[in-house]
């Protein structure tokens, strides 16, 4: 009660050290090292695909196939894997 007891009987000096310290914290933070948004690199592709009734081996050929290729040419692409079931 003593530490509140100060600040309820100085009201204007209360709102001085607000807006002082509401000052200093607008002042000082365009020197806050943390960029507003980071810059992500999420290099991650996810396709699915459907050919009812088709055998992995056929979807494999006729639906993966080209799909790698053309997505092995997009710039950056490290890593790609796929996988074929049935159905």
């Amino acid at each position: 009660m003593r530490f509140s007891s100060w600040f309820i009987g100085r009201p204007i000096a209360t709102s001085l050290l607000m807006v002082s310290m509401l000052g200093t914290g607008l002042a000082v933070y365009p020197l806050l090292p943390v960029a507003p948004l980071p810059e992500a690199d999420l290099p991650t592709i996810q396709v699915t695909t459907q050919l009812p009734e088709a055998s992995p081996e056929t979807i494999a050929s006729s639906v993966t196939q080209p799909l790698e290729r053309q997505f092995g040419e997009i710039p950056g692409i490290t890593q790609m894997t796929s996988v074929s079931t049935l159905g």
